[in-house]
């Protein structure tokens, strides 16, 4: 496991980068900008504190950002630091992640008032980046061993949030996942430019040190069923995440070089890390001198399209059947794409694809938005006779994620499913209809922000501490 974790450190933080200097020059990379201490003091220092902290209430987790960036302002980093760890397990990773412009940053006041949001993501990022640089994280340690032990299914977000919660509170903590390193879509789904691995993987070392275990290229349906890990352990958490794409239903979607998001992802980032990928060395899933047409308007949308930049692509397309205001992902992460050369075909839809035996063209229709429905979504219809074509080597389906069959993949038919396919819990207990079993992140919230698995993963390790003090003290009753 060592062996295998260290080699985030030594390797690059991202594929090579195709693009120009000068294109290079108009990449804007957040992660990269440095902040110092009296930039950070500077912005800090623009919190109007308010009455109501709405940049804390729109946060999934309930960071106390005005208290930290309080103690920022005043210089005191470490005292930053112990207070933005305090609810959220993971502070560098959503510091660089998080769509701050939808959430805590998109209801500041002074957002509101036209006169900037504080940067909280920048000075979040800033004060975890220093407090591992003077070693103020640590990784987990119990006040005392309580004698039970919990199986997590899945290294992602909520399940490494799980661990350090759970580990932190006296748990043998054991987690499983069948990919070769810890991170889930952290590692093989966030480019590098966005979140660099060795952050991960850092992360990750942490909570080994502490005590956790990581059994890594462990399939939970191939080698031990779900009945046996819960015989093994009191307790056991689901935080697989979903990561079955959603298929395309037109004329000519079964050509080939058409891809999931996640393949053409997740081939990106094993080049990362200097793996052997047949498929991105032979130019399948290599975007390099390539007419590339991503359809979707999500944050796995605009992480396609920026890699397919840095791979050194002929053009890149982005279509989305809604317009820019009705986008699900980051405006942020849009005006970043456009800085770096992306083609933005608003109000668009695929209709068919074309080809001999491989995608070469697709045929796109106009869109218009109609009537909204009770959620306020409005409806999209085709507006006649609009069609046009766009040239395409490769078609990127980024269209969100679907559960995989857990109950089959798991071997336990009796695991209780919603109509989405997620797992079905007690949302007081977080437990599912088998008793010990719980589940978090997006298997039981559908896809989602890692910053609300992260949210999920502490309430659920929170009850399922509940419940296993509860079963400890019956036990010593009989």
């Amino acid at each position: 496991m060592a062996e295998k974790m260290m080699q985030f450190v030594t390797i690059g933080q991202n594929y090579p980068d195709k693009r120009t200097a000068e294109e290079r020059k108009k990449d804007f990379n957040e992660i990269y900008a440095r902040f110092t201490i009296e930039k950070a003091q500077e912005q800090a220092s623009r919190c109007e504190q308010c009455g109501i902290p709405y940049c804390s209430v729109a946060c999934p987790v309930n960071n106390n950002i005005p208290d930290w960036l309080r103690l920022v302002a005043a210089g005191r980093l470490e005292d930053a630091y112990h207070t933005s760890q305090e609810t959220n397990t993971l502070p560098e990773i959503c510091g660089r992640i998080c769509p701050q412009d939808r959430l805590c940053e998109g209801l500041c006041v002074l957002e509101q008032s036209d006169h900037n949001a504080v940067t909280i993501g920048a000075i979040e990022k800033f004060i975890t980046d220093n407090a591992w640089e003077q070693g103020w994280v640590k990784p987990p340690q119990p006040l005392k061993e309580l004698g039970q032990s919990v199986g997590i299914i899945g290294a992602g977000p909520a399940g490494m949030a799980a661990a350090d919660r759970l580990r932190r509170k006296g748990y043998e903590v054991h987690v499983y996942d069948r990919h070769d390193r810890v991170g889930g879509l952290m590692v093989y789904g966030i480019p590098g430019f966005k979140l660099e691995k060795d952050v991960v993987e850092r992360r990750a070392k942490l909570l080994e040190d502490g005590g956790v275990t990581f059994h890594m290229n462990f399939e939970v349906g191939r080698d031990a069923s779900l009945k046996e890990l819960r015989a093994k352990h009191n307790a056991v958490l689901i935080a697989v995440g979903v990561y079955a794409g959603r298929k395309l239903e037109a004329p000519g979607a079964d050509l080939e070089n058409i891809f999931p998001a996640m393949y053409f992802l997740t081939a990106s980032n094993k080049k990362g890390f200097g793996d052997e990928v047949e498929a991105f060395d032979k130019g399948t899933l290599n975007a390099e001198g390539k007419n590339v047409v991503v359809i979707g308007g999500g944050d796995t949308a605009m992480d396609c399209v920026r890699t397919s930049v840095r791979q050194g692509a002929k053009s890149v397309t982005c279509l989305y059947r809604r317009d820019r205001a009705n986008m699900p992902g980051s405006q942020r992460e849009v005006e970043n794409a456009e800085k770096e050369g992306v083609n933005f075909q608003w109000l668009s839809a695929p209709k068919s694809f074309k080809g001999l035996g491989k995608v070469q063209k697709v045929e796109a229709v106009s869109m218009h938005l109609g009537f909204a429905d009770a959620s306020g979504r409005q409806s999209v219809k085709e507006v006649a006779g609009s069609e046009f074509e766009l040239d395409a080597d490769i078609v990127i389906e980024a269209l969100g994620f679907e559960p995989e069959n857990i109950p089959t993949l798991f071997g336990e038919p009796d695991l209780a499913v919603s109509r989405w396919g997620t797992v079905d819990v007690n949302k007081e207990t977080w437990m599912s209809n088998l008793d010990g079993v719980f589940a978090a992140g997006d298997i039981e919230r559908g896809a989602s922000l890692v910053v609300s698995c992260i949210k999920d993963a502490r309430d659920a390790s929170d009850a399922i501490h509940k419940y296993l003090r509860t079963q400890a003290r019956v036990s010593a009753a009989e």
